[in-house]
C-alpha cells in the first residue's frame, strides 16, 4: 500500500492540480508548491526589525516599533516571514476559501528562512493558536495548525495542538483597537490538559498585528509554569 501512495497522489494532482498560493492558478512548473514567476512577487520581512515583535522598522536605528515601545507584551520575542500586504489575498483564500494546500508552501518557506532561528531556541513544542470549536465546525480546519504541522516536519520540533483551547468565541479582531482586542480576549483561552511541562514554547499563527492574541495564549502558559514563550507567524504588518 505504501508504494501506491505516491502514484495515487500524482493522479490526484493531475485531476485536481495544486494551486499556487500567490496567483491561485495551477502551479507552474508541475510539481512545485508555488509558481516560479509568482514566488518573486512576495515581500519577506528583512532589514531592521523590532527587537520584540519582529515588525519591519522604517527607522533602522530604533530597537522597538512604536507599539512595543509603549506596550508590555508577555511573550519574549517573535518573528514573521512575510510583509502582510504582499500576501493578504493569499492568506484570505487560505483561511476563508478552503485553500488548505497553501500550507505546504507556507511551512516550507518558514522552515527555509526562519527554521534555524527557531531551532536555536530549543523549544519543547510548536503550539498553534487554537480556533473556537464553532469555527472549526464551519471552516473544517485550523489554519495555524496546518502551518505548524508543515513547519514541524521540516525542523523536527513537535506540534502540541491540544496544549491550549479557545473557550470563548470572539468577534473578528481586525476592526478593533489594541485595547478592545485585549478586553475581548480576556479568558478566551485555557490549558487543554491538566499537566503541561513545556518550558519553552513557540506559538504559531498566521498574522501578527497588535500581539493581543499571542499575548493571551502566552499568558496561559506563563501562568502555568512555562519559562519563555516566543512566536512565529506567517505575516506581519509594518512597524514605525
Amino acid at each position: 500500500m505504501t508504494s501506491l501512495k505516491p502514484a495515487g497522489e500524482a493522479l490526484i494532482s493531475l485531476v485536481f492540480p495544486r494551486r499556487c498560493p500567490i496567483c491561485d492558478r495551477p502551479v507552474r512548473p508541475y510539481g512545485a508548491f508555488a509558481c516560479d514567476a509568482c514566488a518573486g512577487e512576495v515581500k519577506y520581512v528583512h532589514g531592521a526589525t523590532c527587537y520584540k515583535c519582529g515588525k519591519p522598522l522604517k527607522d533602522e536605528s530604533a530597537e522597538y516599533c512604536e507599539d512595543c515601545a509603549r506596550t508590555r507584551h508577555v511573550f519574549k520575542r517573535g518573528i514573521s516571514l512575510f510583509e502582510y500586504r504582499s500576501v493578504s489575498d493569499s492568506i484570505y483564500r487560505f483561511k476563508y476559501r478552503g485553500r488548505r494546500e497553501y500550507a505546504a508552501w507556507y511551512g516550507r518557506m518558514m522552515a527555509q528562512r526562519m527554521g534555524g532561528d527557531l531551532i536555536r531556541l530549543h523549544p519543547d513544542a510548536l503550539v498553534p493558536v487554537p480556533i473556537h470549536s464553532s469555527k472549526m465546525r464551519s471552516r473544517g480546519y485550523n489554519q495555524s495548525a496546518l502551518i505548524a504541522r508543515e513547519l514541524s516536519e521540516r525542523i523536527n520540533i513537535p506540534v502540541w495542538e491540544d496544549a491550549v483551547k479557545r473557550i470563548k468565541r470572539t468577534a473578528p479582531l481586525k476592526d478593533l483597537t489594541p485595547s478592545e482586542r485585549n478586553i475581548i480576549l480576556r479568558g478566551a483561552f485555557k490549558l487543554g490538559i491538566n499537566d503541561v511541562k513545556l518550558k519553552t514554547i513557540v506559538i504559531i499563527d498566521d498574522i501578527y498585528t497588535t500581539g493581543a492574541t499571542v499575548d493571551a495564549v502566552a499568558d496561559v502558559f506563563l501562568k502555568n509554569g512555562a519559562r519563555d514563550v516566543f512566536f512565529a507567524t506567517l505575516a506581519t504588518g509594518k512597524g514605525v
